[in-house]
């Protein structure tokens, strides 16, 4: 199935960097949040390959979900997608955007791919393993190199959101002792702690599901965790909460290999 998802990540992101090529055009949503040809032809891609490989599993995926296509999951493993993770960072021209998919099964992301086709890296993770992927410009992949997070560091290296700050999330980079803060867009921001490049990504304000289950299942592949504020693991399939849009994630703290977890 993880090869099924690089496929389709593969070729979803092909067709946004076509899309960025010739212009994109930008409309909203509902919630306000920008939408561009990009994401509708990404999405339209994963589904087909996903429809074709796995028609058995259903599928939440962004831009369905915006126009309330949402199949029932209650009880089962399903699929999150989110065909362009960054978009107002696509629309701004900056390279930091990702296609994510991710498996989930009893709540947790257990397979799940990243790819930043403008940055010509992909990232996989599933049974307790993750990789990192160079991609060369005619999308095949040219080399495949295992990542483990790395311990902790006192002071901590931090991401941040660039679009999405918040007062709480410099609150808590603040007491972190966190002096190396890198602000970066999409779920690159996990990936970066799975491969060692950084420690803590705190995460105030709201984010949805499909926006973190593909980096998270990578970060827990590569020894990291994804941690509600009550200490637990970030839960996924959270639907029919009260006051809560469905799939609305809460506050949390992504965290390299911790040597005292608890």
């Amino acid at each position: 199935m993880l090869a099924t998802f690089e496929k389709a990540a593969l070729l979803a992101g092909k067709a946004i960097l076509d899309v960025q090529k010739a212009g994109p055009n930008t409309s909203y949503k509902a919630d306000r949040s920008p939408v561009t040809e990009a994401d509708e032809r990404a999405e339209a891609i994963i589904l087909a390959e996903l429809a074709q490989a796995c028609p058995d599993i259903p599928v939440v995926a962004e831009e369905a979900a915006a126009m309330g296509r949402i199949p029932a999951i209650e009880g089962r493993s399903f699929i999150l997608v989110d065909p362009l993770d960054g978009t107002k960072e696509f629309i701004s021209g900056y390279p930091d955007f990702t296609v994510n998919i991710a498996l989930i099964e009893n709540g947790a992301p257990v397979l799940g791919v990243v790819y930043a086709p403008a940055l010509h890296v992909a990232y996989l993770g599933g049974g307790g393993e993750a990789v990192k992927l160079i991609v060369d410009d005619d999308m095949a992949v040219s080399t495949r190199e295992p990542i483990l997070a790395r311990q902790v560091e006192t002071p901590p290296v931090a991401v941040a959101s660039r679009s999405h700050s918040s007062g709480e999330t410099e609150a808590f980079l603040k007491a972190s002792g966190a002096l190396d803060i890198r602000c970066i867009g999409s779920s690159l921001k996990f990936c970066l702690l799975a491969e060692g490049a950084a420690d803590l990504y705190p995460r105030f304000g709201r984010t949805m599901e499909w926006d973190t289950a593909a980096g998270d299942a990578v970060l827990r592949a590569a020894g990291g965790a994804t941690l509600q504020l009550d200490g637990g693991p970030l839960r996924y399939g959270k639907t029919g909460q009260a006051g809560l849009v469905d799939f609305v994630n809460p506050d949390f703290i992504a965290w390299g290999r911790r040597k005292n977890p608890a």
